[in-house]
């Protein structure tokens, strides 16, 4: 159902079973697949491809140019993909050509209200983001993340997948995935969570003696790595966070 007082561009392409709400306006190059939900009061507009499934709240904004100064109305895209929930008043920026030009948001993430998504942003799968955090420019999410309400999290920061980031955290450095991040440290392994999507016992385990060579063995960056990848040879989780590591740009919150 379309709402008649929505404004909706002639060129826009929205499959024939997309509803809107009230008030809402859709530009000219959006493209909007089946089974979407978009509420009162949302502005959808830039390059903005957006898949099945989804639901925006009232209020949010989508696609909208960037807050990097540098930008001059490039047409940069936003891409979402299918069955995300976007709550009330959250904010999703387009890319820049000064990066990949593109924020990507990919399947079944939940965005609570208030939250901002950056230009260049990459998110991937089931991720959990809470109320009024902000993510700034080119961060990258992976899948499965959970981060806490009041959360800030740096440029070009990296969320490694399973992670979990506490409430009102503020991450200037990369966490590696598996970690927990609360109170300003990392603190442990997130195993609760990873008990809840399946990993067995002896996983676990070997990404809680992984974690232990991290952080509580007092060596360095490259020691570390070195100690791990003994161990890499029984868990492909642990090579996940050797992978992630070595790939780190800004380095990780030790």
């Amino acid at each position: 159902m379309i709402h008649p007082s929505a404004v909706i561009h002639p060129s826009a392409k929205l499959a024939d079973d997309v509803s809107v709400g009230a008030f809402s306006i859709i530009d000219e190059n959006v493209q909007i697949d089946s089974g979407t939900v978009v509420g009162p009061h949302v502005v959808i507009n830039g390059h903005t491809k957006i898949g099945k499934n989804n639901h925006f709240y009232q209020f949010s904004s989508i696609g909208e140019a960037n807050q990097d100064k540098k930008y001059r109305g490039e047409p940069t895209l936003t891409t979402i993909g299918d069955g995300n929930i976007i709550r009330e008043a959250c904010t999703i920026h387009r890319g820049t050509v000064q990066d990949r030009g593109e924020t990507t948001i990919g399947n079944n993430n939940l965005l609570m209200a208030y939250t901002h998504i950056a230009h260049d942003c990459v998110l991937g799968n089931d991720i959990v983001i809470a109320n009024s955090s902000n993510l700034a420019g080119h961060v990258h999410v992976g899948d499965f993340a959970i981060l806490g309400g009041f959360s800030g999290i740096h440029q070009f920061v990296h969320i490694g997948q399973h992670a979990f980031i506490g409430i009102r955290s503020t991450i200037t450095q990369d966490i590696p995935p598996f970690v927990l991040f609360a109170e300003a440290a990392p603190r442990s392994i997130n195993a609760e969570g990873l008990k809840r999507r399946g990993f067995s016992k002896d996983e676990i385990a070997l990404l809680k003696r992984a974690y232990k060579v991290i952080y509580r063995q007092e060596l360095k960056i490259e020691e570390a790595i070195a100690q791990l990848t003994q161990d890499a040879g029984e868990s492909k989780s642990v090579q996940i966070m050797i992978d992630f590591i070595r790939a780190s740009q800004r380095g990780i919150a030790r």
